[in-house]
């Protein structure tokens, strides 16, 4: 194993990489082998892989937004209910006011910011706890779609309808062009987080806060734009959910928080802030889409996921605080 480590593209690429590189093909290979075992059916056709990829897009959005929040030391399990609250409202304007779709698509992103903005300002002004204002926020989002569309559900345009020009963001002609906007993104917030003041602030937030403080940083106000950039993630995911699925329903989201989080950690992103990475988050992202497509494939219920998804967060965690103990 050590062996492994000293060898220097694993060096570069990082141990935690190549690892989970390494889960995800074994993964679709067990998958390829076990589907048609069971079923009957393929699972190693271009139908499971758009479906897995499918799932990515706006799960991989969701990831990438919490990864600022969790490198600071935060959590927010608010992004899925937040995500449908965007998709009922600016779809609901769509429908129901004819508005412009653009603007229904802005209004999408908007409300992802607002939602951003006040999670961050509570945490970091008012230092409410971010467990706590994420509650809060799942809660508030719910009652608010509910509200706003009357507890109706509703339906985005279908790829054939005059609207349904967006769906092009998702897949173009077979070409997935989902995939290049989450990888576009993927890269930006890479760049962002490494390569900026922003990024660095926001790491030394979660590695040592009072110590920013104290050297004169404006901790509070990082700390608050780490939340306001994921606001505007899980905006721009309501874009590739609306554009994947075309029915939201008011009352759901909460499954997203936990996958969304599960990929992010087991990317990487320590739970207890001052690590992160955006290109583990990925790999995660697409460890997880793959899971629950392959469990979809063998006609296995949403809840076997949930413990998986469970049972990986877990391990993820402990994996975390283990190798922490060994650092010190």
């Amino acid at each position: 194993m050590d062996k492994i480590k000293q060898n220097p593209l694993v060096k570069k690429v990082g141990f935690n990489r190549v690892v989970l590189c390494g889960v995800l093909i074994l993964m679709y290979i067990f998958f390829s082998i076990l589907v048609p075992a069971i079923t009957g059916s393929g699972f190693a056709g271009m139908s499971h892989i758009m479906g897995a990829l499918n799932y990515a897009y706006f799960l991989g959005f969701l990831s990438l937004g919490v990864t600022f929040v969790i490198a600071t030391g935060g959590i927010d399990f608010s992004i899925g209910p937040v995500m449908f609250c965007c998709g009922l409202i600016s779809g609901y304007c769509l429908i129901t006011y004819n508005m412009p779709l653009p603007l229904c698509l802005l209004i999408s992103i908007l409300i992802g910011t607002l939602f951003g903005l006040w999670n961050g300002y509570l945490v970091a002004y008012w230092t409410v706890p971010p467990f706590i204002v994420s509650m809060a926020s799942m809660n508030m989002a719910k009652g608010i779609a509910s509200v706003f569309t009357k507890t109706q559900s509703v339906s985005w345009p279908r790829s054939t309808d005059a609207n349904g020009w967006f769906r092009n963001l998702v897949k173009a002609g077979g070409i997935p062009t989902g995939l290049l906007c989450f990888l576009g993104a993927a890269v930006i917030c890479a760049i962002i987080l490494n390569n900026t003041k922003f990024g660095r602030y926001i790491i030394c937030l979660g590695s040592n806060k009072e110590a920013v403080r104290l050297s004169g940083v404006d901790t509070k106000k990082w700390e608050m734009c780490a939340y306001l950039m994921c606001g505007i993630l899980v905006g721009i995911a309501t874009i590739f959910f609306v554009g994947t699925y075309t029915t939201v329903q008011p009352g759901y989201g909460d499954t997203y928080n936990n996958e969304a989080i599960a990929g992010c950690v087991m990317g990487g992103t320590s739970m207890a802030g001052g690590l992160a990475s955006i290109s583990g988050t990925v790999i995660g992202v697409l460890i997880i889409s793959l899971l629950q497509e392959g469990i979809l494939a063998l006609k296995l219920t949403k809840d076997i996921q949930l413990i998986i998804t469970g049972i990986i967060v877990i391990v993820a965690v402990y994996a975390d605080v283990m190798a922490r103990r060994r650092k010190n």
